[in-house]
């Protein structure tokens, strides 16, 4: 689990091991991040891990969720025959490269008079997800950027997942702790030199959408 401070840095919060990854499970992760003293979270980017949106709720009613674009594409494509997928992938790009969200419906609309009789799953799947979809679109480009997608989640999880195939197996949970935080310094230590572009842009942006809880960082 990673978190962004107000000065755009990113920085670790806590390493968990779960088994299952429940509601149950996200709202004891998120409980605990709070305890912490992450009091406020302004937007979510996630996956659509089953229940993870109904624990954020939860805890951080007040934070925006958005749905990983990047994630949505790839299950859309899942099921599409090679000889389709180009076009299909070029039709769907049409909605989520809208210039605001009723462009977004539109496409949407179009993509699915083209393909909804033989890929009927792809406009119902985006249908019963747009609003954790099309959050980023109130958005300025420099912001979308930072949220569309969890590939910055996905870049660690692929060093986890090299360090824990070379072991194969841990004796004990503790040593698996042990090799997942040093697998995360690794990767903090190219966030503490990496600035996020555009922060001066982003800032006063997030500053007005989110007054009322930036309100209480900046007196």
């Amino acid at each position: 689990m990673l978190g962004i401070t107000l000065e755009g840095k990113k920085e670790i919060i806590g390493i968990w091991i779960g088994e299952n990854e429940t509601s149950k499970y996200w709202l004891t992760v998120l409980n605990d991040i709070y305890k912490r003293g992450v009091e406020d979270v302004l937007i979510f980017a996630i996956d659509g891990l089953n229940g993870f949106s109904e624990a954020i709720k939860a805890v951080y009613p007040k934070a925006e969720i958005q749905r990983c674009i990047v994630h949505q594409i790839r299950n859309s494509l899942k099921f599409v025959s090679w000889k389709d997928r180009k076009e299909v992938a070029k039709d769907l790009k049409s909605v989520y490269s809208a210039h605001n969200e009723e462009d977004a419906q539109i496409a949407l609309t179009e993509f699915n008079d083209i393909w909804g009789n033989k890929y009927p799953n792809i406009t119902a799947s985006w249908l019963n997800n747009w609003d954790e979809l099309s959050t980023f679109f109130k958005y300025p480009d420099s912001v979308r950027k930072l949220i569309y997608t969890t590939n910055p989640i996905e870049s660690l999880n692929s060093i986890i997942k090299k360090k824990t195939k070379s072991k194969g197996s841990f004796p004990t949970e503790l040593s698996a702790f042990k090799m997942l935080y040093l697998a995360t310094r690794q990767i903090q230590e190219k966030w503490e030199v990496t600035r996020i572009r555009n922060w001066s842009e982003i800032y006063p942006q997030l500053s007005i959408f989110f007054s009322e809880i930036m309100s209480k960082y900046t007196r």
